[in-house]
């Protein structure tokens, strides 16, 4: 299972009860109200536990955070030790 496929899954059980219904790898969690400002903080407490990354409170934007390919992009640069979207460096 590839990190969209994880993040996918994971968004789909804790936030739509199992039912991916229409998401995609480009639906905005927020826009779309899968995931409230409350969500956000679950998300990204899986994502530190599952992938081992720190997230700042600068990281804490939609540019990161606001949909599965979003996600991805931002844990990738994480792992890859990138400047991700409001970060400083």
């Amino acid at each position: 299972m590839n990190l969209k496929d994880e993040i996918r899954n994971f968004v789909v059980e804790t936030f739509l009860f199992g039912d991916a219904g229409g998401l995609t790898d480009d639906s905005s969690f927020i826009r779309e109200g899968i995931i409230d400002s409350t969500g956000i903080l679950q998300l990204v407490a899986y994502l530190q536990e599952r992938y081992q990354v720190a997230v700042a409170d600068d990281e804490l934007i939609p540019e990161n955070l606001d949909s599965v390919q979003r996600v991805a992009a931002f844990v990738e640069g994480k792992r890859n030790g990138a400047s991700c979207a409001g970060s400083e460096g």
